[in-house]
């Protein structure tokens, strides 16, 4: 960075485009935090976003263009919006209430659709944004609108939707709603694919926008 802004004078969701003309990786998370993700799952979940803020920001062009937001469920609300990791400070999520999957993947689509929009506004150029849904278990809402978007995103390569299921997920229904195959974490290896997470947006971030990258396997964390 050449110039320290502390976060302090830096307004909530602001859109730094003037000081920070990069092109932008908009990464979505939408994570269950359920009543059944309680104890050790959902502390895991939270070390592992940490994990990510912390590898994105040792990076200085990801930490430029990766743009993190951080959608809750249930009931399906906006944890984060979209910034670049250095004012993304993620509060500790706690587990409570159901599971509205089909909620949740309408929002995250909606506000990357927004985004989208405020990038063409400011000029600022933009990668395929990546969707990531990590569950634990079966959509308790309506999820067959939600799959629709999916596969109507992903035909149009509008973005990329990513499924995790954690022990207990329904992968049956994940593989209904995500086109790629959902793959399956192995325990509670969150740190582990958090890892992967940046370490595959740090790729994607380094390259021009549009140009096609071959996806880092989920060697050790997953299994499809």
């Amino acid at each position: 960075m050449d110039e320290y802004i502390s976060f302090e004078q830096v307004p909530f969701g602001s859109d730094d485009f003037a000081n920070n003309p990069e092109s932008r990786c908009p990464c979505m998370l939408l994570l269950d935090t359920s009543g059944s993700m309680g104890g050790m799952p959902i502390q895991q979940l939270n070390e592992g976003i940490q994990t990510l803020r912390n590898e994105l920001i040792q990076d200085s062009l990801a930490s430029k263009r990766v743009e993190v937001a951080m959608i809750t469920f249930g009931p399906a609300k906006l944890e984060s919006d979209f910034s670049t990791v250095d004012h993304f400070f993620p509060k500790p999520l706690t587990a409570e209430g159901d599971t509205p999957i089909g909620a949740a993947i309408t929002m995250g689509i909606e506000l990357i659709n927004q985004r989208k929009q405020v990038y063409k506004e400011n000029g600022v150029g933009y990668y395929k944004p990546w969707i990531i849904l990590i569950t634990d278990g079966a959509p308790t809402d309506n999820w067959s609108n939600a799959a629709q978007l999916v596969r109507e995103g992903e035909a149009k390569n509008s973005f990329a939707f990513f499924a995790i299921g954690v022990e207990g997920a329904s992968m049956d229904t994940l593989s209904k709603i995500a086109v790629r195959s959902p793959i399956k974490l192995r325990g509670l290896m969150f740190r582990e694919f958090f890892l992967w997470l940046s370490s595959s947006m740090k790729m994607v971030s380094s390259k021009n926008p549009g140009t096609t990258t071959q996806l880092l396997p989920p060697s050790g964390w997953g299994e499809v």
